[in-house]
């Protein structure tokens, strides 16, 4: 990642962040949707897509008839992914926090070209379920002439992190509440087969729960 940019630098509780490519990659790599925010005629929007990361750039796809992706490549835009580790209990309202890993891209997205899309779209699968592109029936002609993908660069990024325990004024430290962190994490639970399927579980799935 390069130093920060007039967009990047962070100025707000400064000493949690950092502009480490291996941060930012871990970040956006947990990731399954990213948040993108652009500007039209009808005014600002922020839209949930699905996402996912190859190398130095963060991917996106859709309808060819997209608003939105039509626009990302009009326009700079940034985009966010944020991750809750955990709520952080002070024993005054106003040092209550959150621990938290996020990341915020700016830039303009690019049209992804045809050699490159099947590709870029089978990382997207593997990003989803590792070893899953090689089972499922792969996308035809028609499919792929049907989606647009774009990706941006991560050299204009950012990233903001807190761990830790509340930060208590010394003079709250007397007060009889309880203090600490409730922990969160994002949970994976039991795979649920279609009904009546009767065929082999890969492992992606037998072992979904416990990864």
């Amino acid at each position: 990642m390069n130093a920060p940019s007039g967009r990047t630098q962070v100025r707000r509780a400064a000493h949690n962040a950092s502009y480490d490519s291996a941060l930012l990659h871990a970040i956006l790599d947990a990731a399954y949707v990213c948040h993108v925010a652009f500007a039209d005629e009808h005014g600002a929007h922020c839209i949930p897509t699905a996402c996912w990361r190859i190398g130095e750039h963060l991917y996106i796809h859709g309808s060819n008839g997209s608003r939105m992706l039509k626009r990302l490549m009009e326009q700079d835009a940034c985009v966010t992914v944020t991750h809750v580790d955990g709520l952080v209990m002070a024993r005054s309202a106003f040092n209550h926090s959150m621990n938290y890993r996020s990341a915020m891209v700016y830039g303009r997205f690019e049209l992804v070209p045809d050699a490159e899309k099947h590709p870029a779209l089978e990382a997207f699968m593997e990003h989803l379920a590792p070893g899953r592109q090689q089972e499922v029936r792969p996308g035809n002609d028609k499919e792929y002439a049907a989606t647009t993908v774009l990706r941006i660069s991560l050299d204009e990024a950012a990233c903001k992190a807190r761990t830790g325990g509340p930060k208590d004024d010394e003079e709250d430290m007397s007060i009889p509440v309880w203090a600490g962190v409730l922990p969160m994490a994002q949970q994976r639970l039991e795979a649920v087969p279609e009904p009546g399927f009767t065929g082999p579980v890969p492992a992606y799935v037998s072992g979904w729960a416990g990864s």
